[in-house]
């Protein structure tokens, strides 16, 4: 079983990510797929998480995800404030919204990680909900890039899938800009 913790802010769309992964997931072949929030009384902006788990048989477990193999971080400012790599295994993979070369991020010097400018992408293809920006499709094309866990083909159908053809056209070019662009520290450049 693959478990992810996403880290977002209220409205970057860190729990539609979560259950776009599962649905690529699950068109890649994996039979038990899970995605789900973490809430508490947060507003647009508050930190925020949610969880995907992914596994080739049915997944019996139903809590939160304290020792993810990947970590999402939608928002470049949210490891100033909150310990985005707790619980991380050994081997996990951190995959960023920065502008930075994996390399350059120093708090992540011990983790696979990998990079992509999510920002740009969002604000070249406008991608905005409610007035503001979202991150959350182009980093399912880095983590798609970073980990191999889905193919970018499954990850722009379940965005179609979710948003329909009008919204998600937008936003499956969005993760296939992200998916090429996409800087990692195991040397995919």
């Amino acid at each position: 079983m693959i478990e992810v913790r996403w880290h977002g802010r209220g409205g970057q769309g860190a729990v539609v990510a979560s259950r776009i992964l599962a649905l690529a997931a699950y068109q890649d072949g994996y039979k038990g797929v899970q995605a789900f929030p973490f809430f508490g009384m947060e507003r647009r902006g508050a930190p925020v998480l949610a969880f995907t788990r992914v596994s080739k048989s049915d997944i019996r477990i139903r809590n939160q995800v304290y020792e993810p193999d990947v970590i999402v971080v939608l928002d470049p400012l949210l490891p100033k404030i909150v310990d985005v790599d707790r619980g991380l295994k050994p081997k996990g993979y951190i995959v960023l919204n920065s502008r930075q070369k994996p390399s350059e991020v120093k708090w992540a010097k011990n983790y696979k990680t990998a990079t992509v400018d999510a920002i740009s992408i969002s604000k070249k293809l406008n991608l905005k909900v409610a007035g503001f920006q979202v991150f959350n499709t182009p980093m399912l094309g880095a983590l798609a890039r970073a980990t191999k866990l889905v193919k970018i083909a499954s990850v722009k159908k379940a965005i179609l899938d979710y948003f329909g053809e009008k919204r998600g056209k937008t936003n499956s070019e969005a993760a296939e800009i992200a998916y090429e662009n996409t800087f990692s520290s195991e040397g995919q450049e």
